[in-house]
């Protein structure tokens, strides 16, 4: 049985793309930091945010994998992004990004504006907190 378990009461708008709470019974927490679309050389790839989300969410599925976990196991994920308009003009594509590298298995989640990140040219920062069984 997972360690992570979605609640989405009926009293609340319906969720997408996201859970409205996630708890979690697991052996082990795992942190992971934020993830741009950096590649392996430390540069940034992609000039959409579509592009950019996608490379920056199989970063943290790395992080993760090293670590023993998988996407399923991710009960809570941050995404920061530059321009939140954006973000929403380009829901439907993130979504199909998200179900195609994670499934529809989605955690607690929140959406920030954000006026610049570290890297001048990333438009999307992704973090996480993942609980193993």
């Amino acid at each position: 049985m997972s360690p992570i378990h979605r609640i989405n009461p009926a009293e609340l708008s319906p969720p997408a793309g996201f859970s409205h709470a996630v708890t979690a019974t697991g052996s082990q927490l795992v942190f992971l930091a934020g993830q741009t679309a950096l590649d392996q050389q430390g540069d940034i790839i992609g000039t959409t945010l579509p592009e950019q989300f996608a490379t920056a969410l199989t970063n943290l599925f790395t992080a993760l994998r090293a670590a023993g976990g998988a996407p399923a196991d991710l009960a809570r994920v941050t995404v920061y992004a530059t321009d939140v308009a954006d973000y929403r003009a380009n829901a439907a594509e993130l979504g199909r990004i998200w179900r195609r590298l994670a499934g529809r298995d989605y955690p607690a989640m929140a959406v920030i504006g954000a006026a610049r990140l570290w890297d001048e040219q990333a438009l999307v920062e992704i973090d996480g907190v993942a609980v193993l069984p």
